[in-house]
C-alpha cells in the first residue's frame, strides 16, 4: 500500500470517526429524517418533497435494521465519498500529493461534517455535484466520450435524489459558451449522453406528470412560507461561513484558473460558479442550496497552492488553518453537548445567531438541535394512549407535522401507523380501515381548539399527555384521546385529503 492510498484511507476513517463523535448520546434523529425513513415505506418515483432516491435508501436502512447507526452511516459515507473524489479531482488536475493533503483537509473540517450528520438528500446532493464536476475535467482533459456518459448517469442520480443539481447544469452550460471549450458542443457524444440522462430521469418526470407536478406545488409553499423570507445579501454571506477554513484554498483556485496555465482548459469552472451563484440569489434559494459548488473549488485551489508554494514552513500553515479554524465552529454547530449545557453557556450560540428560530424568537437551543429531542418521548404516550384504546384496529393517529408522524412511526413499540395531512403523509392514510376512534396529537398551544373542534364529534374526549421536554421543539405537543365517532370518520378524512392534495 502506497503512502498516498494511506493518507487517504486516514482522512476517511477520520471522517466516519468524526461523524459518530460529534454527535452525543442523548440526541436523537433530526424531524426531517423520519420522513425520508417513512418514504421507504411508500416506495415510489417521486414525493411531494423529493425524488426517489431517499427513499431506496431508506428501505435499505430499514432491511439493515432501521437502527439510529444505520440511518447515519449513509450520509457519512457519501460525505467520506466526496473527500475521495475532490482527492481525485486534484490528482487529475496534476496535483502533488501536498496538494491532495490540502484539499482533503478543507473538505474534511468544514460544514460537511454537519450536513453529513442528517439523513437527507443534501449528502448525496453535495457528491453528485463534485462527482459531475469531476467527469466534466475528465472530460475536457482526455475527450474520451465514457466521462460524458458518467457525466449523465451522476447527473440522473443526482436529480433522482435531488432537483437541486439542475442548477450545476445551469451554471455549466453559458459558462462552456463563454470559452473556447464551447467545441465540446460539436461532439456527437454530448447529444447521445443528453438522452441517456433523459432515459435515467424519465420515470420520476413520468411520475410528476401523472401527478400534476407535485415539485410546482412544493416550490410554490416554499417560495410562499421560505424563501420569500430568505434574504439575497444573507445568502451571499452564508456561503462564507460554510467552507471558512477553505476560503483562502477557493480563492486561489479562482485566481489560478485565471493565471495558472496548467488551469487554462477548465476556466470556464471560473465563469460556472458565478453564474450558478447569481442564479441562486435571484431565485432567493435557501443558502445550502448552493453548498455542492464549492468541493470542486478546493480541488482547483490546491493544485494551484501545491505547484506554486514550495516553502515548508508555508505549507505546514496552509494545512494547519483548516484545523484551526475548525476548532470553533467544534464548540458550537455541532449537537456534542447536552441541552441543559447549552442553556447554561447560550452566549457563544446566541451571538452566532443560533438561537433565533423561524418564529423570530431566540429559544433555549438552535432550533436544528431542539428539532432532534422529545421525539422518543412524544413516541411512548402515543404508545401508552393506544393502548388504551378498546379497538387498536380501527383507531387513526393523527398528527400536526410529518415530524410527529414519522418519530412516533420510529420509535413506537405498539407499532403504531401515524399518518398526517402534511407532507407525503396526506397520501398514505390507510382508508380501508372504518376508523371510530382518534388519537389526535396537536402541537403547543392548539389544545383548547382542539377539544372544541373536535371534542362534540366523539363521545368522550380527554387530554392524555403532553411533551414535557422544554428543550424540545416540540414541547407541550399534546395527545387527545377521542372515542366513539358521532360522524364517519372515514368520509370527513376523504374530504380534508381532498382539501389538501395538490
Amino acid at each position: 500500500m502506497t503512502r498516498r492510498t494511506i493518507l487517504l484511507l486516514t482522512l476517511i476513517v477520520l471522517k466516519f470517526l468524526l461523524q459518530y463523535f460529534l454527535i452525543i448520546p442523548g440526541y436523537e434523529l433530526h424531524r426531517d429524517e423520519y420522513l425520508h425513513l417513512d418514504q421507504g415505506s411508500h416506495l415510489a418515483w417521486g414525493f411531494l418533497s423529493v425524488p426517489p432516491v431517499t427513499s431506496w435508501l431508506a428501505w435499505v436502512i430499514q432491511a439493515l435494521g432501521n437502527g439510529e447507526w444505520t440511518v447515519r452511516f449513509f450520509p457519512a459515507l457519501f460525505g467520506a465519498l466526496t473527500i475521495l473524489v475532490v482527492w481525485r479531482t486534484v490528482e487529475r488536475l496534476g496535483g502533488n500529493l501536498y496538494a491532495c493533503l490540502l484539499a482533503g483537509f478543507c473538505t474534511l473540517f468544514s460544514v460537511l461534517l454537519r450536513l453529513n450528520q442528517l439523513f437527507q438528500p443534501n449528502s448525496l446532493d453535495v457528491l453528485c455535484w463534485t462527482a459531475l464536476y469531476y467527469f466534466l475535467i475528465s472530460f475536457i482533459q482526455t475527450d474520451n466520450r465514457r466521462w460524458l456518459y458518467a457525466f449523465a448517469a451522476v447527473f440522473a442520480i443526482g436529480f433522482l435524489n435531488k432537483y437541486n443539481i439542475a442548477f450545476a447544469v445551469v451554471g455549466l452550460l453559458p459558462a462552456i459558451l463563454l470559452t473556447p471549450q464551447r467545441k465540446m458542443l460539436l461532439n456527437r457524444h454530448i447529444y447521445l449522453a443528453l438522452l441517456l440522462a433523459l432515459l435515467l430521469i424519465s420515470p420520476n418526470l413520468i411520475w410528476q406528470y401523472q401527478n400534476n407536478f407535485p415539485v410546482f406545488h412544493h416550490m410554490k409553499l416554499l417560495a410562499e412560507t421560505q424563501l420569500v423570507n430568505v434574504n439575497r445579501a444573507d445568502f451571499l454571506k452564508e456561503q462564507l461561513l460554510f467552507f471558512m477554513s477553505a476560503i483562502f484554498v477557493i480563492v486561489a483556485g479562482l485566481y489560478g484558473l485565471l493565471v495558472h496555465k496548467p488551469l487554462a482548459p477548465y476556466r470556464l469552472f471560473f465563469f460556472s460558479i458565478i453564474i450558478t451563484l447569481a442564479v441562486f440569489t435571484y431565485l432567493r434559494a435557501k443558502s445550502y442550496y448552493a453548498i455542492g459548488i464549492y468541493p470542486v473549488y478546493i480541488a482547483f485551489g490546491a493544485a494551484y497552492i501545491g505547484a506554486k508554494v514550495k516553502a515548508a514552513w508555508l505549507r505546514g500553515v496552509f494545512l494547519l488553518i483548516p484545523i484551526i479554524l475548525f476548532i470553533p465552529l467544534f464548540y458550537v454547530a455541532f449537537p456534542n453537548k447536552t441541552p441543559e449545557e447549552i442553556a447554561a453557556n447560550p452566549e457563544p450560540y446566541q451571538k452566532l445567531g443560533m438561537l433565533r428560530w423561524e418564529d423570530g424568537k431566540d429559544h433555549q437551543l438552535p432550533q436544528d438541535f431542539a428539532d432532534m429531542v422529545g421525539w422518543r418521548e412524544l413516541a411512548g404516550k402515543v404508545d401508552a394512549a393506544y393502548a388504551s384504546m378498546p379497538e387498536k384496529a380501527a383507531t387513526l393517529v393523527l398528527c400536526d407535522n410529518y415530524g410527529q408522524a414519522g418519530a412516533i412511526n420510529y420509535y413506537s413499540k405498539a407499532g403504531v401507523k401515524a399518518v398526517s395531512f402534511n407532507a407525503d403523509y396526506v397520501n398514505w392514510f390507510d382508508l380501508s380501515k372504518r376508523y371510530k376512534h382518534l388519537i389526535r396529537v396537536k402541537s403547543w398551544g392548539d389544545g383548547e381548539d382542539e377539544m372544541k373542534e373536535t371534542g362534540p364529534l366523539f363521545a368522550t374526549g380527554y387530554a392524555a399527555d403532553s411533551v414535557t421536554n422544554r428543550y424540545a421543539r416540540e414541547w407541550g405537543t399534546t395527545v387527545f384521546v377521542f372515542r366513539d365517532a358521532r360522524i364517519d370518520i372515514n368520509a370527513r378524512i376523504e374530504k380534508e385529503i381532498a382539501e389538501e392534495r395538490w
